[in-house]
This record gives C-alpha cells, sequence and structure tokens, in this order.
C-alpha cells in the first residue's frame, strides 16, 4: 500500500513540477517574443501557436552542439506554416533575421534558442492537450 502511495505521491509531484516549469516556460517565451520583435511579423501571441514548426537557421539545436554556430549562415527564427489547399502546401516565414551567425552577440543568441526551445516545448503541450481531446471526443462518440 505505501508503495503505490509513494508512486502516486512521486508522479503528483512529478506532473506539477511540469505545469510550473510550463508557466514559467510560458512566461519567458512572450518576453521574448517582444525582446526579438516578433510581434511585428506576429501580432497575437496566441497565434504563434498556428504555425506547424519554428526553426533556426544559423546555430545548432543538437544536443551534441547545441548553440554552435554554423559558419557562413544567416541567424534567422523561421516558422512554417501549412496550408492544405495551395499548390505548395509548407510555406517558410521568416519571424526574425539576425545577420550572420557568427556575429550575433552571444547574448542574442541564448535568446533565439532560448525562444526557439520554449516555443516548442510549449506546442509539445497544446498537441498533448489536443490529442488528449480528441481521445475524450471519441470515447464519448463511441458511447453514444
Amino acid at each position: 500500500m505505501s508503495s503505490a502511495l509513494d508512486r502516486l505521491k512521486n508522479l503528483t509531484a512529478q506532473i506539477s513540477s511540469y505545469e510550473l516549469e510550463r508557466k514559467r516556460n510560458l512566461k519567458e517565451l512572450e518576453e521574448l517574443y517582444q525582446e526579438l520583435g516578433i510581434q511585428t511579423k506576429v501580432e497575437s501571441f496566441d497565434d504563434l501557436f498556428h504555425f506547424k514548426a519554428i526553426n533556426l537557421s544559423g546555430f545548432s539545436l543538437s544536443d551534441e552542439d547545441l548553440g554552435s554556430v554554423k559558419e557562413g549562415k544567416y541567424a534567422q527564427i523561421i516558422a512554417i506554416i501549412y496550408d492544405k489547399n495551395a499548390n505548395v502546401k509548407n510555406k517558410n516565414i521568416s519571424l526574425g533575421y539576425f545577420g550572420r551567425a557568427e556575429k550575433v552577440s552571444v547574448a542574442l543568441k541564448k535568446s533565439i534558442i532560448t525562444f526557439v526551445l520554449s516555443w516548442r516545448f510549449e506546442k509539445s503541450f497544446r498537441t498533448l492537450e489536443h490529442y488528449h481531446n480528441l481521445r475524450l471526443a471519441v470515447r464519448e462518440q463511441v458511447n453514444e
């Protein structure tokens, strides 16, 4: 009994810590949205999550060399929108252009990378909620 209760406590603590981190992440993401000037391309903060993906050019996002500069590349935040009715289904939109990657200051590079990773973190939660709600809808429809 105690071990089941301990597992439940651990799970509750983990879920709680994810929610706290999500709130902190969302706050930081909105600050970076302003700081990086992305509001000039996307007027509403919530509209950021209509994009299918947000990528980064100029810096690595891989585990092995996170933040390393890709020589000769330009630092740019790129959003991808999917339009099923268009001839070309995926469209890239520049959300921020910051010049040659090797010339970007360390502080700006950190903000750019943090923005992209924070967006992906929040987007993953929203995707999880979306599929959770779809599963609930299917259960309700099947039971009718």
